[in-house]
């Protein structure tokens, strides 16, 4: 599979393209994520959790895509995982699986829903999908509550893995209310579109708000000989 976002004109006008892995992906694009799947659950092992968080620098990255398609290779592997949009601002996960958005995480936390009611079952085998549910105006609010230390307890409890999509760092600074609910964050770069200076900005946030960085995973960036094709394909510790 060739997984396409678009060029930068698209990006800023809302018009990305995604992809999900299937059965009919490249097997260069599918390796990658095995790759990255590995890496992740060695990390998570060593520390004991079995929940972790996407985040980039700023949006247009991909990262709601690299979200979902970790969750599907995670969920290839007969454990029960469960990807939640947890960016309140701007939600894409539900668009990605076009799947239905009335009811999500700031419903559940906010009081105004069930998690049973919101969270979508079996999206595709062993994968369920909580998503963001509706706009708040106080989304920091909402992840600091102690309703949501509670259900990501509960969450914690009944999946194997928990995947967070969250918001760009450097934009808000939602991403990093999550710092003490998981085993640390996979920041997505985007080549010719994340700088230098942005990955510094990253890791000195999230240096200052002592979160741990389990890896970068890098897309857009050229494969093979053929110049112009574009896909996902690697991931690197940190």
């Amino acid at each position: 599979m060739k997984i396409k976002l678009g060029n930068k004109n698209n990006r800023n006008k809302g018009e990305m393209r995604t992809e999900t892995l299937s059965d009919k992906s490249k097997f260069a694009i599918v390796e990658s994520y095995k790759a990255a799947r590995t890496n992740i659950m060695f990390s998570l092992s060593a520390d004991d959790q079995k929940l972790f968080a996407v985040t980039s620098y700023s949006k247009g990255e991909g990262k709601s895509t690299v979200s979902s398609n970790l969750a599907i290779s995670f969920s290839k592997i007969e454990k029960r995982v469960l990807l939640v949009d947890s960016d309140l601002r701007r939600p894409n996960i539900h668009n990605i699986f076009k799947i239905e958005n009335s009811t999500g995480l700031s419903n559940v936390i906010g009081k105004m829903g069930d998690f049973d009611e919101a969270v979508h079952r079996d999206v595709l085998p062993n994968l369920d999908i909580l998503p963001s549910g509706t706009i708040p105006p106080n989304p920091s609010e909402l992840l600091c509550s102690s309703r949501f230390a509670d259900l990501v307890k509960r969450l914690s409890e009944e999946y194997d893995y928990v995947i967070f999509d969250t918001p760009p760092i450097g934009v808000v600074s939602d991403a990093l209310l999550l710092k003490d609910y998981v085993a640390g964050f996979v920041v997505v770069l985007r080549e010719r579109n994340t700088t230098h200076g942005d990955i510094q900005n990253l890791l000195e946030s999230a240096k200052l708000a002592d979160c741990k960085m389990l890896g970068f995973i890098k897309v857009g960036c050229t494969s093979g000989k053929k110049r112009g094709k574009r896909g996902y394909y690697y991931y690197q510790y940190y």
